[in-house]
Protein backbone atom coordinates (compact mmCIF):
# COMPACT_ATOMS: atom_id res chain seq x y z
CA UNK A 1 0.00 0.00 0.00
CA UNK A 2 1.23 3.32 -0.91
CA UNK A 3 -0.02 5.86 1.64
CA UNK A 4 2.55 8.90 0.97
CA UNK A 5 3.83 9.84 4.42
CA UNK A 6 5.98 11.61 2.62
CA UNK A 7 4.08 14.26 0.91
CA UNK A 8 3.26 16.73 2.82
CA UNK A 9 0.99 17.78 0.34
CA UNK A 10 -1.26 15.10 0.54
CA UNK A 11 -0.49 14.62 4.65
CA UNK A 12 -2.19 18.37 4.98
CA UNK A 13 -5.38 17.34 2.50
CA UNK A 14 -5.75 14.16 4.72
CA UNK A 15 -5.63 16.45 8.16
CA UNK A 16 -8.03 19.34 6.51
CA UNK A 17 -10.11 16.52 5.61
CA UNK A 18 -10.34 14.76 9.28
CA UNK A 19 -11.21 18.26 10.34
CA UNK A 20 -14.17 19.32 8.15
CA UNK A 21 -15.97 15.66 7.84
CA UNK A 22 -19.66 16.04 6.58
CA UNK A 23 -22.05 14.68 8.84
CA UNK A 24 -22.64 11.37 7.02
CA UNK A 25 -19.42 10.99 7.30
CA UNK A 26 -19.44 11.99 11.16
CA UNK A 27 -22.35 9.62 11.70
CA UNK A 28 -20.49 6.95 10.21
CA UNK A 29 -17.20 7.42 12.09
CA UNK A 30 -18.78 7.49 15.25
CA UNK A 31 -19.83 3.21 14.64
CA UNK A 32 -16.73 2.77 12.29
CA UNK A 33 -13.74 4.12 15.31
CA UNK A 34 -12.48 2.07 18.45
CA UNK A 35 -12.94 -1.02 16.42
CA UNK A 36 -16.99 -0.89 17.22
CA UNK A 37 -17.87 -2.48 13.96
CA UNK A 38 -16.87 -5.97 14.41
CA UNK A 39 -13.58 -5.32 15.74
CA UNK A 40 -12.29 -3.97 12.49
CA UNK A 41 -9.79 -1.12 12.34
CA UNK A 42 -10.85 1.98 10.79
CA UNK A 43 -8.65 5.51 9.85
CA UNK A 44 -10.28 7.90 8.37
CA UNK A 45 -9.38 10.18 5.76
CA UNK A 46 -6.30 8.00 4.99
CA UNK A 47 -3.72 8.87 2.36
CA UNK A 48 -3.87 6.11 -0.17
CA UNK A 49 -1.94 5.60 -3.70
CA UNK A 50 -2.54 9.67 -4.97
CA UNK A 51 -5.85 9.61 -3.24
CA UNK A 52 -6.86 10.03 0.55
CA UNK A 53 -9.48 7.43 1.27
CA UNK A 54 -12.71 8.44 3.97
CA UNK A 55 -12.16 5.42 5.58
CA UNK A 56 -9.76 2.38 5.38
CA UNK A 57 -8.99 -0.57 6.99
CA UNK A 58 -5.79 -2.23 6.73
CA UNK A 59 -6.69 -5.56 7.81
CA UNK A 60 -9.18 -6.34 5.26
CA UNK A 61 -7.72 -4.27 2.60
CA UNK A 62 -11.38 -2.18 2.55
CA UNK A 63 -11.89 1.23 1.62
CA UNK A 64 -15.47 3.12 2.48
CA UNK A 65 -16.04 6.04 0.18
CA UNK A 66 -19.19 8.12 1.51
CA UNK A 67 -19.85 9.98 -1.37
CA UNK A 68 -22.33 12.96 -1.76
CA UNK A 69 -23.24 15.91 -3.94
CA UNK A 70 -19.56 16.52 -4.56
CA UNK A 71 -19.43 13.41 -6.54
CA UNK A 72 -22.31 14.86 -8.89
CA UNK A 73 -20.66 14.60 -12.77
CA UNK A 74 -17.50 12.84 -11.66
CA UNK A 75 -18.29 9.02 -12.93
CA UNK A 76 -14.92 9.29 -15.05
CA UNK A 77 -12.62 10.19 -11.72
CA UNK A 78 -14.47 7.90 -9.12
CA UNK A 79 -14.02 4.89 -12.06
CA UNK A 80 -10.30 5.86 -12.13
CA UNK A 81 -9.66 6.41 -8.76
CA UNK A 82 -11.30 2.77 -8.14
CA UNK A 83 -9.50 1.03 -10.54
CA UNK A 84 -6.58 2.37 -9.02
CA UNK A 85 -7.45 1.21 -5.76
CA UNK A 86 -8.32 -1.77 -6.49
CA UNK A 87 -4.95 -2.28 -8.79
CA UNK A 88 -3.11 -1.66 -5.40
CA UNK A 89 -5.21 -4.69 -3.79
CA UNK A 90 -7.89 -2.69 -1.90
CA UNK A 91 -11.50 -3.48 -2.12
CA UNK A 92 -14.12 -0.62 -2.22
CA UNK A 93 -17.47 0.38 -0.69
CA UNK A 94 -19.72 3.08 -2.39
CA UNK A 95 -22.24 4.48 -0.14
CA UNK A 96 -24.17 7.48 -0.51
CA UNK A 97 -24.76 10.39 2.09
CA UNK A 98 -28.51 9.73 1.84
CA UNK A 99 -28.32 5.40 2.82
CA UNK A 100 -25.92 6.82 5.73
CA UNK A 101 -28.43 8.90 7.04
CA UNK A 102 -31.60 6.92 5.97
CA UNK A 103 -30.17 3.38 5.97
CA UNK A 104 -26.88 2.84 8.55
CA UNK A 105 -27.58 -0.75 9.55
CA UNK A 106 -28.09 -1.63 5.21
CA UNK A 107 -24.01 0.28 5.03
CA UNK A 108 -22.46 -1.33 8.10
CA UNK A 109 -23.94 -4.67 6.97
CA UNK A 110 -22.39 -4.05 3.77
CA UNK A 111 -19.15 -3.17 5.42
CA UNK A 112 -19.03 -6.51 7.48
CA UNK A 113 -19.66 -8.64 3.76
CA UNK A 114 -17.46 -6.40 2.01
CA UNK A 115 -14.72 -7.04 4.88
CA UNK A 116 -15.20 -11.16 4.49
CA UNK A 117 -16.90 -11.57 7.69
CA UNK A 118 -19.61 -13.67 8.19
CA UNK A 119 -22.80 -11.02 8.37
CA UNK A 120 -24.71 -13.19 10.56
CA UNK A 121 -22.55 -14.16 12.86
CA UNK A 122 -22.09 -10.12 12.77
CA UNK A 123 -25.51 -9.49 13.78
CA UNK A 124 -25.30 -12.37 16.39
CA UNK A 125 -22.79 -10.28 18.38
CA UNK A 126 -20.27 -13.13 17.74
CA UNK A 127 -17.13 -10.10 16.46
CA UNK A 128 -18.24 -8.08 19.26
CA UNK A 129 -20.53 -5.77 20.50
CA UNK A 130 -23.55 -4.16 18.30
CA UNK A 131 -24.31 -0.60 17.50
CA UNK A 132 -26.07 1.02 20.41
CA UNK A 133 -30.26 -0.06 19.41
CA UNK A 134 -29.85 -2.86 17.83
CA UNK A 135 -31.07 -6.04 19.20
Amino acid sequence: MTRHRDDPEHLDRARELRHNMTFPEKRLWRVLRDRRLAGLKFRRQVPVEQFVADFACVESQLIVEVDGESHTGRLKADQHREETLRGAGWRLVRVSNDDVLKNLEGVLSLIVTASGLDLDRWRKGEYGQLPEGWD
